[in-house]
């Protein structure tokens, strides 16, 4: 009796809405399978734990920054004046149960959901995920994580401690270096002279409210169009541009990706118990006449701050006004390292001119420009990382921090060259490698004496299946400019743009910027001449 009541509350509720029509065409939707998927739901997973232990944060925590005196479970700093918002923080590390475990798995869930941001976009820029239909999946990426970096930034200042203070005052000092509306932009932000007293709940309404409600915008959107548009495939047999191969999403895909939820909780959760991060006890509350030791921001902002370190502190003077080049300059290139990065994707398209539709994945070293200018991005972000920390690296390996800054400042401008060339190069070997398995087969180690008594390794032939694998990509032909002079003898006007546009396409599929891969007339000759 209960089943039937059951069955009709269900069809009344599908009759109203169509979930049940609809999961069911959904649910069995084929999904690919490749390890490189997982990068991106561990991005999915730790935003889940974040917002999970954000939740249970939230209602211990004061954003407020009127004075009070602790009296706490903490010894050393009974007694300290310190704002409502540093207590808060103190109490839910010492008194609260399981308060300080969840403080730790939402700042190690916060890091990793910016490295596996991060490397999920290195995936999806080396294998060209990125190409029609998937840029507003790009665009949508890129914001998700502009966000968790500020949003990051906003929760590692809530707790109002002497080192998240520190990062504040270098905001503010930012700021200040934007001409003409730099002063008013600060005393907006701050509410007044630095730091004010409402700084700290502002803060909070953005970390806990008006951020991670657009990034579960974005999020959604993201999520929609990969399900519309499914994963792009990995090249190889039976699997083309029009058709995906791989499990269903119910029950196979559903499951799996249950199971690596918990197992990222669970890494998650046990780096908390045993690694300490941001011990704010050890640095005490803000006060701004105190600047605390070791001064240094999570890992994914580190690069803002090897701008500042390895920027010349230039300055103008003018009318009695000063210009600090030493910061606005860094807060100029601060977004165009990552725009760099993620307007790339259109720069291609526009080279190429390809509209189609693009569902499998590109071997990085079928496009050796894109992924030598991936590898230079990376290097240049790592020479900024390693900038942003010169005096750890300074007091560490007892080196000049003077030394280490000008290695910097020349290794931003030609590190990410040499990085760029080197990996051109070793792609461009790694074609031909490819190149001569397809024609000449695998080396088999076996040596064979000829009649005439020349020695020769035996090759045995590839597989059918490796063989597409290595042979199923295309390759662009390089623009070509038309003549300078028309049929009629009439001289062409050519755009500095068609120029341009001739010259990239040049350097990225001429002679020099890809190997050609073997054709069907090639194999088969050589197959012709090895029988001969």
């Amino acid at each position: 009796m209960s089943k039937a009541k059951g069955e009709a509350l269900a069809e009344w509720f599908d009759g109203r809405v169509g979930l049940f029509k609809m999961a069911k065409a959904n649910l069995r939707k084929v999904f690919p399978d490749h390890w490189s998927f997982l990068i991106g739901e561990i991005a999915l997973y730790t935003f889940v734990i974040i917002i999970l232990t954000g939740v249970y944060l939230t209602l211990f925590f004061e954003p407020a920054m009127n004075e009070v005196v602790y009296h706490g479970r903490y010894e050393p700093l009974n007694g300290i004046r310190m704002s409502q918002a540093f207590e808060s923080t103190m109490d839910i590390s010492f008194d609260v149960r399981g308060g300080l475990l969840m403080r730790q798995i939402h700042h190690w869930a916060a890091v990793l959901f910016i490295a596996s941001m991060i490397a999920h976009m290195m995936r999806t820029f080396f294998n060209g995920v990125f190409r029609k239909p998937r840029e507003i999946n790009w665009l949508s990426g890129a914001g998700l994580l502009i966000l968790g970096m500020f949003d990051g930034f906003m929760g590692y200042s809530l707790p109002d401690d002497l080192l998240s203070g520190t990062g504040l005052r270098f905001m503010e000092g930012a700021m200040l270096s934007v001409p003409i509306v730099g002063t008013y932009l600060s005393f907006f932000f701050f509410g007044g002279e630095f730091p004010g007293t409402i700084v700290i709940s502002r803060l909070f309404t953005l970390h806990v409210l008006l951020i991670p409600g657009i990034m579960l915008g974005l999020l959604a959107l993201h999520m929609i169009l990969l399900v519309y548009h499914k994963h792009t495939h990995e090249p190889g047999p039976g699997k083309k541009n029009m058709n995906i191969v791989g499990p269903p999403l119910w029950p196979v895909y559903v499951a799996k990706s249950g199971g690596f939820f918990f197992l990222v909780f669970g890494v998650t959760t046990l780096m908390a118990g045993i690694a300490q991060i941001n011990p704010i006890w050890m640095y005490g509350p803000y006060r701004p006449d105190q600047v605390s030791t070791d001064a240094q921001p999570d890992w994914y902002m580190g690069y803002s701050e090897g701008l500042i370190r390895l920027m010349p502190g230039w300055e103008i003077n003018l009318w009695g006004h000063t210009l600090v080049l030493g910061v606005f300059i860094p807060l100029v290139v601060f977004p165009m390292v990552l725009l760099a990065i993620w307007l790339y994707p259109f720069l291609e398209a526009w080279i190429t001119g390809d509209k189609r539709e693009h569902h499998l994945n590109q071997r990085p070293r079928n496009a050796p420009t894109r992924t030598a200018f991936g590898a230079a991005w990376i290097a240049l972000y790592t020479v900024l990382l390693v900038g942003g920390g010169n005096d750890l690296f300074a007091t560490h390996f007892h080196l000049s921090i003077n030394a280490i800054t000008w290695a910097g400042r020349i290794g931003f401008f030609v590190v990410p060259l040499v990085v760029f060339a080197i990996t051109r190069r070793v792609c461009l070997g790694l074609q031909r490698r490819d190149r001569d398995k397809v024609l000449h087969g695998r080396e088999t180690g076996i040596i064979q004496r000829l009649p005439h008594g020349e020695y020769i390794e035996v090759h045995e032939p590839l597989p059918p299946g490796e063989r597409y694998t290595l042979t199923a990509y295309e390759q662009y032909e390089p623009l070509e400019l038309p003549p300078a002079v028309d049929g009629a003898g009439v001289e062409r006007k050519l755009t500095r743009k068609e120029r341009l546009r001739a010259r990239l396409s040049q350097f990225y599929f001429g002679d020099g910027g890809q190997i050609a891969k073997p054709t069907a007339e090639e194999y088969r000759e050589h197959q012709e001449s090895q029988h001969h």
